[in-house]
């Protein structure tokens, strides 16, 4: 009996410490979820498009749609993954109106292919989310030479997004929802080497995507005035996704073992689950007091101050007057 109480004087203060952090985890999880969108709506009878919607926060936004009753196409690069993603959609919510259809952003003649087939099955269109994104890719291009994250994440939205302004605009009051990031804080346009050929670094080219963003939404929002399609950008909040997969880091087997045994409990503690990660593009997309609200950046389903090279207006007219050269399109 004394051994006994001896070992459980000498593991109780293990347990306590272990216990503490771990309440102490779930508090800080809790807190970093960030705002949440609760007004409930119905979206019957609404067309929406969500790019990137098999997996991570596009998939939860599509859930969400769908719950509300609107009629959701996903926007998705991989054919079999995005059915695969359809068909779940399709059971836990009961709606049947949620299609898959192929759309790679790092090739324009995929994405024209896609409004074209879009167009043929529909007339309206009230809700695009452009969601998907690389992140801290290693260096590549897309299918016209665009490094890859200018290519997805701008490049290949911008196209998308233009071609499909005419439906938009016929479907009014709809809106334009760019899920844009915080580290735009961090970006700058290299105007003298926006594709990164000179100069290349996973991080400064993922900030410059997503400067470019949020540039693009206030641009679009000032073009689109008085049509009756608002555009917004938003900051989703650091989300347990797939989203770091290509991340050369993770690409080793030392590197996934640190994941797992170590950051995985910590990130765990400071990261938005999915459905919480989707939450701003959700209000954004659906608060009906936001109706008429444009050119605005959100982050945890609240107004926020974007960065100042997002307030540029000479650069984003300048990025605005470049993409229409890349995708050889005007407005």
């Amino acid at each position: 009996m004394e051994i006994i109480i001896n070992f459980l004087h000498k593991i109780a203060p293990v347990f306590l410490a272990h216990g503490i952090v771990g309440i102490i985890a779930f508090c800080v999880r809790l807190y970093m979820q960030g705002g949440k969108f609760r007004k409930q709506t119905d979206e019957t009878g609404k067309v929406a498009i969500v790019t990137g919607g098999n997996t991570g926060l596009g998939k939860e936004t599509v859930m969400e749609l769908a719950r509300r009753g609107a009629t959701v196409y996903m926007a998705c690069r991989n054919k079999k993954k995005g059915e695969m993603a359809r068909k779940e959609v399709i059971k836990k919510t009961g709606n049947s109106n949620v299609f898959s259809k192929e759309c790679d952003l790092s090739s324009l003649d995929s994405v024209r292919k896609f409004v074209e087939e879009f167009k043929k099955e529909q007339r309206e269109l009230h809700i695009l989310i452009n969601n998907a994104g690389v992140f801290w890719e290693p260096r590549g291009l897309t299918k016209e030479g665009f490094e890859t994250h200018l290519g997805v994440n701008h490049i290949g939205h911008f196209l998308l997004t233009n071609l499909l302004i005419d439906v938009l605009e016929r479907s009014a009051p709809s809106r334009v929802v760019v899920v844009a990031s915080k580290a735009h804080e961090r970006g700058q346009i290299q105007v003298d080497d926006i594709n990164s050929s000179d100069f290349y670094d996973e991080g400064v080219a993922y900030s410059q995507s997503k400067l470019a963003n949020v540039l693009f939404a206030r641009e679009l929002a000032k073009r689109l005035e008085g049509t009756g399609v608002t555009v917004n950008a938003l900051n989703p909040g650091i989300a347990d996704t797939e989203i770091a997969r290509n991340m050369i880091f993770f690409q080793t087997k030392f590197a996934q073992y640190v994941v797992e045994t170590i950051l995985k409990p910590f990130l765990w503690s400071v990261m938005k689950s999915p459905r919480n990660g989707a939450q701003t593009t959700l209000y954004a997309a659906l608060d009906p007091d936001l109706e008429k609200v444009t050119g605005q950046y959100f982050s945890d389903c609240q107004l926020a101050s974007a960065a100042p090279a997002a307030l540029d207006d000479r650069m984003a007219k300048w990025l605005w007057a470049q993409s229409e050269k890349w995708t050889g399109i005007a407005l």
